[in-house]
């Protein structure tokens, strides 16, 4: 899609009367971002008789709330981003698509390096740097929005717990 200077994309949001949550995307997000962070924390504790320790939950948060909810939301996106546009932007328009598709990669991007980070530690912080900007970022762009449906809202507020997480790791990394 190529967009001229003086051409606009008009997007049309639906109505959020009637709003329902996606089922499946809120419990995909809690397990990636809660569950699974906890599972391999107490998992790797139990196996290697090891400290709990912040950096060691942090390990798991990583690989789990960025790794891998970037990457397989990256997928969903390049795959199908009418479920982004839709569910959780309420915006109809599929001139959007393309656009989506692009943020697909980019999250592909950061989640590849969440994921290498549980095998490379000196990625983590790099991860929790980068990937803490953009959860911040989106969440207060989310925030921003006057309309925000029910999806939208909890992607506000995972995002901006993630990205205080991911700040407190960095803070006291460096």
């Amino acid at each position: 899609m190529t967009i001229k200077a003086n051409q606009r994309i008009t997007m049309t949001a639906t109505k959020n009367t009637g709003d329902r949550p996606n089922k499946f995307y809120i419990i995909s997000v809690t397990a990636l971002t809660f569950v699974l962070p906890a599972i391999g924390f107490i998992a790797e504790y139990l196996a290697n008789d090891i400290a709990l320790t912040f950096e060691l939950f942090c390990k798991w948060f990583i690989f789990s709330a960025v790794g891998l909810r970037l990457f397989l939301a990256g997928i969903k996106q390049v795959k199908n981003p009418e479920f982004t546009a839709k569910q959780i932007f309420h915006v109809e328009n599929a001139d959007i698509f393309t656009i989506l598709r692009e943020l697909g990669f980019a999250n592909i991007c950061f989640g590849l390096v969440g994921i290498v980070s549980l095998f490379r530690p000196d990625w983590r912080i790099v991860s929790a740097f980068a990937s803490g900007l953009y959860y911040g970022i989106a969440g207060i762009q989310h925030g921003l929005k006057k309309n925000s449906g029910i999806n939208e809202k909890f992607a506000l507020w995972t995002d901006l717990l993630i990205s205080a997480f991911l700040l407190a790791y960095f803070i006291k990394a460096i």
